[in-house]
């Protein structure tokens, strides 16, 4: 997958050996992640950042499909639920551990849209945790264009908006997150060596909801721009 850089007429490969993301980073959200029942979570602001994975196999285009397996179907769940999140997400340039807070923005190659598309039911029904409910094919749509951290502005000031068929659903600021930009390097490079073209999600706001065949849906970011992706139920 390439991306084009904003400002340029160059694309960036988009091939990432990791995805690591961030689970109830905006206060708001934490209501609501207990309401749908997220497994281990309290009320409580979390102490250091919670981080969860999502694999490469994620990744599509602003345009491209996302696809509800058929087989979550076989379960039989009164309640069925596939839910988008909109998010901000963060390229690494360089490879990087063990990163001090106020050297962290160096590390940075840019930032764009990513939805951390979340399959409800299995999420908080594996004994594993969130990583099989979020790993489904076509759950990490991202893009629209990658916007380098000398263009961005300030990328912990951003307008973020989730939308499903044009109704906004979500509408906040990345001022808003728990764990600053920095904050999150730091800790994820604590964690795991970071190496070029690493994703990193930094949370959503509040206002998730569920999607369904037919929708499309928007993440649309402050001096980024817009990434929609339409939902199917995977053909049976």
């Amino acid at each position: 997958m390439k991306l084009p850089i904003f400002g340029s007429n160059k694309f960036m490969d988009i091939n990432p050996s990791k995805i690591i993301a961030l689970g109830l980073n905006y206060r708001e959200h934490i209501a609501e992640s207990h309401s749908v029942k997220v497994q281990g979570r309290t009320l409580e602001p979390p102490k250091e950042p919670v981080l969860f994975p999502k694999t490469p196999n994620v990744l599509i285009e602003s345009g491209e499909t996302i696809v509800i397996p058929k087989f979550v179907s076989e379960y039989g769940f009164d309640d069925k639920r596939t839910d988008y999140e909109a998010e901000l997400a963060i390229i690494i340039r360089d490879k990087c551990k063990n990163v001090e807070n106020e050297k962290a923005m160096n590390h940075i190659y840019g930032f764009t849209c990513f939805n951390d598309v979340s399959q409800r039911n299995i999420q908080t029904g594996d004994r594993s945790g969130w990583f099989r409910g979020k790993s489904f094919d076509t759950f990490g749509p991202i893009g629209p264009q990658v916007v380098l951290t000398e263009d961005i502005g300030d990328p912990q000031n951003l307008r973020i908006q989730g939308r499903v068929n044009g109704e906004i659903m979500q509408d906040s600021n990345t001022k808003h997150m728990i764990f600053s930009i920095p904050d999150i390097i730091s800790f994820v490079s604590k964690n795991f060596t970071l190496i070029p073209g690493d994703i990193i999600s930094t949370g959503t706001p509040k206002g998730v909801a569920r999607i369904k065949h037919g929708d499309i849906v928007e993440v649309e970011i402050e001096n980024i721009g817009i990434l929609r992706n339409p939902v199917v139920d995977e053909a049976k």
